[in-house]
């Protein structure tokens, strides 16, 4: 049997993933439910803010100034890829929509290859972020509590756009009706350019706080975009809180599973993700009839 602090310490692994996959699905489930787009892109963004994160930390020496790049970066190439390409990919079928982000993702992966090459790299810790922590008995991580922290405040701040701003209330409503909202004069499109850019930066964000704790590969995208689709699926999809509450989900699920066999977390996650499929199609915060 595993020791309590073993338990108590993939707790806090689980919970700080957790976070980490709610910020990127918050980004995948933001773009699909308001432009109904299907973002198999979303894990190369991922690998874009990353990398840029890794370029300007090299450059500056200074995280803040990494997270601020790498944000930024993705902010940018979201708001040229829907500007330049996906506005035309709205009333296009779903299928014509995979295919179109799944070759920007490789065009993107490959990009950062031709870069960087395809050795791994690593981000060092900031140093305000080394050392550990003592939670009571436990011995945890100094950067990995930190992580966690970033991640809740980011989505606290994500939700609070969402839900107390004007633009969070033309974009959940444009999630219901964008006939009726644009009837009202308000510019959807600018709107909707606005979120996916807002969606694409979740994603590079969070790739630039994850970047001192994996080790950095072109190809890290593949794992990252599947994981988001179980949580996008288990939390329901256009939910915020569901994303949220998928994520933490998922994070335990993997971390407590690779106490007994790492080899089999995916397998659990992906059961869990079979039983809310079977039992609540929607997902646990979907709405039911939603596509």
């Amino acid at each position: 049997m595993p020791s309590m602090s073993l338990v108590f310490s993939q707790l806090f692994n689980g919970l700080a993933t957790g976070l980490l996959l709610a910020l990127i699905s918050t980004g995948l489930t933001i773009i699909y439910g308001t432009l109904g787009v299907i973002n198999f892109a979303h894990g190369a963004l991922f690998v874009v803010g990353a990398y840029a994160g890794y370029s300007a930390y090299a450059f500056t020496g200074s995280f803040l100034v990494a997270i601020a790049a790498g944000a930024a970066v993705v902010l940018v190439v979201g708001l040229i890829i829907e500007r330049g390409l996906m506005r035309k990919y709205y009333s296009r079928p779903a299928e014509d929509q995979i295919l179109v982000t799944f070759g920007i993702g490789i065009i993107l992966v490959e990009f950062v290859r031709a870069i960087f090459g395809g050795v791994s790299l690593s981000v060092p810790t900031p140093e305000w972020g080394q050392g550990v922590a003592h939670i009571g008995s436990l011995i945890y991580p100094l950067y990995r509590l930190q992580a966690l922290g970033i991640a809740a405040a980011t989505l606290i701040l994500l939700y609070f756009i969402l839900y107390r701003t004007s633009l969070g209330l033309i974009v959940r409503a444009g999630i219901e009706d964008s006939l009726m909202v644009n009837a009202l004069g308000i510019n959807v499109k600018r709107t909707f350019l606005l979120v996916f850019g807002i969606g694409a930066m979740a994603a590079g964000y969070a790739g630039v706080i994850d970047s001192p704790i994996v080790t950095l590969q072109p190809d890290m995208g593949h794992r990252v975009l599947v994981d988001s689709f179980v949580v996008v699926v288990i939390g329901g999809v256009g939910s915020f809180p569901g994303a949220i509450i998928g994520g933490i989900i998922a994070g335990e699920i993997l971390s407590l599973t690779s106490i007994f066999n790492p080899a089999y977390s995916d397998v659990m996650l992906f059961i869990v993700m079979a039983l809310v499929l079977i039992f609540r199609p929607q997902g646990l915060m979907g709405q039911e009839g939603r596509e």
